[in-house]
């Protein structure tokens, strides 16, 4: 089902240009959400076609589906679209179950399909409403996306019912950026299919059987496996780095084995490198992270040293 070839992730030669020369877009490039009263604009406006569409529409739904295709309302992911992906107007979504669930956000798998044709399968991450006590470690990671209004700002640092909701949507919308970002430029993230509001539409990795790509946290990779995938994961952080970001978060556990590739995800709290001034420890930490797992399993330390791959990867995003 995956369309998008990990096999880009080549070196550059000497006539190419450096990744660390790139021009990199902060997060205050990125569109911001719209807001009108306590909720953000685009989640009345979800929620008011919530409600029309079970009243207006419930009865004309196939048999089993939640709703229909919420394709044209929304905003959809980068060019070029995979060809497994469903974009018909006339599709409906069906809920298969739940995939994961967290603090900050749950996640569902969904089936999109036309009535007697096409189907995809994804994952709806569907970051959690206003009212519950979120994101308790955001402080550190919103730095370098300041939202423009001073009323916004004061309204998510006091963590009021309208700044939790501003910051959940927040969230959503940089993490659907940075996918878009990694996704065009060949990182193994998986496709991002639309955001709606607060959800987040996303490729669903599976096998054959629809069983989802397990962790990486679960593989007992030998010798070989072990270093190939370790040359996987440094050519992905050496993307991240040319568009001058890091995970934030990273761990074995937050990166997928699929068909003997690594795919990085759970990105909201995604970092900027430049603008966030915690920018170089976070990507430290993420090195060290993900170093300290592959050592464990047997990689020799001199290839996973992380204070020689954070190094590289400063140079990689132009920081020095």
């Amino acid at each position: 089902m995956r369309e998008h070839d990990l096999s880009r992730f080549t070196e550059l030669s000497d006539d190419q240009p450096s990744a660390g020369r790139m021009r990199r877009r902060s997060f205050d490039d990125d569109p911001q959400p719209q807001r009108s009263g306590r909720l953000t604009e685009a989640e009345r406006m979800r929620l008011a076609r919530v409600r029309d569409d079970a009243y207006t529409a419930a009865q004309e739904l196939p048999d089993g589906a939640e709703r229909w295709s919420t394709w044209g309302d929304c905003e959809q992911g980068p060019h070029p679209r995979p060809d497994w992906l469903v974009t018909d107007l006339a599709a409906a979504d069906y809920e298969l179950g739940v995939l994961k669930t967290g603090k900050e956000a749950d996640v569902f798998v969904l089936e999109r399909a036309v009535p007697g044709g096409d189907s995809c399968l994804l994952a709806a991450k569907r970051y959690r409403s206003g009212e519950h006590r979120l994101f308790h470690r955001d402080a550190g990671y919103l730095e370098g996306r300041r939202m423009r209004r001073s009323r916004e700002m004061r309204a998510m640092q006091n963590r009021t019912s309208f700044g939790r909701n501003l910051i959940a949507e927040q969230w959503a919308v940089a993490e659907f950026a940075a996918l878009s970002r990694l996704w065009s430029v060949g990182a193994p993230v998986p496709y991002p299919v639309q955001r709606d509001g607060t959800e987040l539409l996303l490729e669903f990795l599976c096998d054959g059987d629809r069983q989802g790509a397990p962790r990486l946290a679960q593989a007992r990779p030998g010798p070989e496996e072990l270093r190939e995938l370790w040359e996987q994961l440094v050519a992905a952080l050496e993307l991240f780095a040319g568009q001058g970001l890091t995970h934030g978060d990273l761990s074995a556990y937050n990166i997928l084995l699929h068909e003997g590739h690594l795919v990085l995800i759970d990105l909201p709290q995604v970092v900027d490198l430049i603008a966030n001034p915690g920018g170089r420890e976070f990507l430290a930490r993420d090195v060290a992270n993900i170093s300290g797992w592959f050592r464990s399993r047997g990689l020799p330390a001199d290839l996973a040293d992380p204070d020689a791959l954070t190094a590289h990867l400063v140079d990689v995003a132009g920081m020095d």
